[in-house]
């Protein structure tokens, strides 16, 4: 519970209404109750606005206009709400187990203070775990690695050996770290593997979503920088390069020895091919299939969108038409061009 004045303080938003007025925690507009604080960042939610429920409302000057309930103005009332949210979490922490008797830690770990780690938790040889982390069941740190102080993992992650992990990192269940980059030689039709001889190494204020993948280098070391955020699903390929507050959504992939700059945003489903440059603040849509470096910043697209389906039939038809009105008109090109030929002649 928080006043409404405390809570603008803590975010810095300008309060507007009963700086008393007490909030526990956060709903949407269509559904929230009294006590509850909302937000409005789109003019399309409007029409939500004046039939709310909610003790008040996090919204910009612009969209607040006539607006008579409570209000906090900021000029980006999305931070507002993750900001209020993040003060009214009730989501519930792992249990702080303390060591758990079922875990296995080699005698030459070292652990932080007030570390937490749960059953069957295994930590091998040489690994290093930082103050306040707190590790769930099922955890598997291999040979080597090291984890920064606070920083979480949840049950059923899987750490490969030597893996370098920063401070306040997050590691969500299923996510593997450090696994064997895809690589192979052919050999008359058989596949030889080639060693991954390389690390993962990850910097501080990491997040890693539900059964995402980052392979280890081949021989450089895999590198995601600071600030970096990862969604569910995601596979990053060995040697793969991370600039700081980069942020990729579910399904999107990798390929290897790609570098990726600072502050990209990658959307769900984008594909990346492998041993590209793509630079700062590039931001890739939906469906996006990268194949070239990109030097410039600004947004790259590439996927269709949903269409009746016999509207799709149809531009299909046409694409399929396309190579041959190309040569329609470049014999159109060539006719017109020989008939001006041909009057320049006359006319001479």
């Amino acid at each position: 519970m928080i006043s409404l004045g405390e809570l603008a303080r803590t975010i810095d938003a300008t309060c507007v209404g009963d700086t008393e007025q007490p909030i526990d925690s956060v709903a949407d507009l269509k559904t929230a109750r009294p006590g509850q604080i909302s937000f409005l960042t789109s003019k399309d939610y409007l029409p939500f606005l004046e039939s709310t429920k909610a003790s008040a409302v996090i919204t910009s000057e612009k969209l607040a206009e006539g607006y008579q309930g409570n209000l906090l103005l900021m000029a980006n009332p999305y931070l507002g709400y993750a900001k209020t949210a993040q003060l009214l979490d009730t989501t519930p922490k792992p249990a702080a187990v303390g060591i758990h008797p079922t875990a296995v830690i080699a005698e030459d770990a070292i652990l932080g203070e007030n570390v937490s780690i749960g059953p069957l938790t295994v930590i091998e040889a040489d690994c290093q775990v930082g103050d306040n982390v707190c590790i769930g069941a099922n955890v598997c740190l291999g040979q080597g690695v090291e984890i920064g102080a606070d920083s979480l993992v949840y049950p059923n992650v899987t750490f490969y050996h030597g893996v370098k992990v920063g401070k306040r990192a997050i590691f969500h269940s299923g996510s593997v770290v450090g696994s064997d980059g895809f690589g192979f030689a052919n050999e008359s039709g058989s596949w030889v593997k080639i060693p991954q001889l390389g690390r993962v190494v990850i910097g501080d204020d990491f997040e890693a979503g539900a059964n995402t993948t980052i392979d280890r280098g081949a021989l450089e070391d895999t590198k995601i920088g600071n600030g970096v955020i990862l969604d569910n699903l995601v596979h990053i390929a060995h040697n793969v390069k991370l600039g700081d507050k980069t942020a990729i959504a579910a399904t999107s992939g990798i390929a290897g020895g790609t570098r990726l700059g600072k502050g990209c945003t990658v959307s769900g489903r984008v594909s990346i091919i492998g041993h590209l440059e793509i630079c700062d603040n590039v931001h890739l849509t939906v469906d996006t299939l990268v194949t070239r470096s990109i030097d410039k910043p600004g947004i790259y697209s590439s996927g269709d969108v949903a269409q009746p389906n016999r509207q799709w039939k149809r531009k299909i038809a046409r694409l399929r038409q396309l190579d041959d009105l190309f040569q329609k008109v470049k014999q159109l090109e060539a006719d017109i061009e020989q008939l001006q030929q041909d009057r320049d002649s006359e006319n001479d």
